[in-house]
């Protein structure tokens, strides 16, 4: 089923964004100096979170479009793992963001460095989000 693929899709390029985040460009910020990788982090999450954003909100609307023609649950499960993304962001992850967005990287210390890698154990957690929403999706189109 189409639809279904193209949640499968956009679910698996979340997760892959995600963890290339954790797996590359995360460890490769924090052997920056605080002040470099707050201004590495600064761009990298502001195009980084739209692109995530969108492909989230796509996979789960799909997911939950193949639930509504299926009527199978495995769907739905899925959109939401993909949509949890969401709250987890808006609740969990932004009261760093927000510190972090609100640093000027000349005021950049180890505070700030040990914020930048609290960002990144947090966004694991979308990781494996991303990772369950596909494998769930692929659980469902077989």
């Amino acid at each position: 089923m189409l639809i279904g693929d193209l949640a499968t899709m956009a679910a698996a390029l979340f997760a892959g964004a995600a963890i290339y985040v954790n797996i590359a460009e995360q460890p490769a910020r924090l052997e920056l100096d605080a002040a470099a990788l707050l201004k590495e982090w600064k761009p990298s999450y502001a195009k980084a979170s739209i692109m995530q954003a969108s492909l989230a909100v796509i996979s789960g609307v799909l997911g939950l479009i193949a639930f509504y023609l299926t009527s199978d649950w495995r769907w739905i499960v899925g959109a939401v793992l993909i949509l949890a993304n969401w709250p987890y962001t808006l609740f969990v992850i932004a009261p760093v963001n927000n510190q972090l967005k609100t640093t000027a990287p000349d005021r950049a210390d180890a505070a700030t460095r040990s914020l930048v890698e609290q960002w990144g154990r947090l966004h694991a957690v979308r990781s494996l989000l991303g990772v369950a929403a596909t494998l769930v999706f692929v659980w469902a189109s077989n």
